[in-house]
């Protein structure tokens, strides 16, 4: 295995998803035949489906990979904020974490990064990582086709390399929910998908304890941590992520753990590819950002 960052991978279909292209590429002709057993065919597909469903929680591999914890966390926490950049909230969690020496990834939203790109150029001065959370966090993102997918993520990918000056290295869906169609855009742009160990919670929640002591209970080396600077509620004086970050910063710092950004994803063998690849799928997102029109920024969770 060896480190890349954002470069075409092989799509490989996990178990889940490879046996559910077979029951339905088999399966389904024999249904509509009424083929002998077809009631128990109809019941094996629409198994399938369940299982498929339930492939979408944030946490679960069964429709593709995605990382829950550091892989080598040698004593480190991975801090993550999703919904950004937001001009009245990310620069006072950028200040939190200068001063307490701490690194994080921001999964930014490709719309509001394209409106505020002097936040997205702050963010990597401070030696924190930009990663794509699609162009317009769309609540449906999960029951969206393949091709309106790969509009949101690669839109994205797109703007955030840009104004960042290096394409991200991970991606996380909408409200964490992976459709069974993501995994093949993910590989086809080079990249992973990230979920978490525990989320704060910190968009409904308006108690800063509340939010600071999701974080902090059980709190281990390796562990990610899922807070906003886009959409955390608002409190007197600022956001509720703001106000729960010290207490979270100095939990990290009492057990002798260090907080991070993301590292580069690990690249399997036959992964690895040429210039001229990293060209062509940065290509292939610039066209087909420029052949859609900009979809209006919706709510977020």
């Amino acid at each position: 295995m060896t480190w890349a960052s954002s470069v075409p991978t092989t799509w490989r279909p996990t178990p889940l998803v490879r046996a559910s292209l077979w029951a339905h590429g088999v399966g389904m002709p024999l249904v509509a035949a009424g083929a002998p057993g077809w009631p128990w065919l109809l019941g094996g597909l629409m198994l399938s489906h369940t299982a498929m469903a339930a492939g979408l929680h944030p946490r679960c591999q069964w429709v593709g990979p995605t990382m829950i914890r550091l892989p080598h966390p040698t004593d480190s926490v991975a801090l993550t904020f999703d919904d950004g950049p937001d001009p009245s909230a990310t620069p006072r969690i950028l200040d939190l974490l200068d001063a307490a020496g701490a690194r994080a990834s921001f999964f930014c939203i490709g719309i509001r990064a394209a409106r505020h790109p002097a936040l997205i150029a702050r963010i990597v001065a401070g030696g924190h990582t930009v990663e794509n959370h699609t162009w317009s966090h769309p609540a449906t993102f999960a029951a969206y086709g393949r091709r309106r997918i790969a509009t949101e993520v690669l839109r994205a990918q797109d703007v955030l390399t840009d104004l960042a000056g290096t394409p991200p290295r991970w991606m996380r869906a909408p409200i964490g929910l992976r459709s069974p169609l993501l995994e093949p855009v993910l590989a086809g742009a080079g990249l992973r998908h990230a979920s978490w160990t525990r989320r704060a919670y910190d968009g409904r929640c308006t108690d800063p304890t509340a939010v600071a002591s999701r974080l902090i209970r059980r709190l281990a080396s390796g562990d990610l941590l899922l807070l906003h600077d886009g959409s955390s509620a608002r409190m007197a004086g600022g956001t509720v992520a703001a106000a729960a970050l010290p207490a979270v910063l100095d939990a990290i710092s009492a057990r002798g753990l260090r907080a991070v950004a993301l590292p580069a994803p690990l690249a399997a063998p036959g992964d690895a590819a040429t210039p001229a690849s990293v060209t062509a799928a940065g290509s292939r997102a610039s066209a087909l950002c420029a052949s859609r029109s900009a979809p209006r920024c919706r709510g977020r969770t």
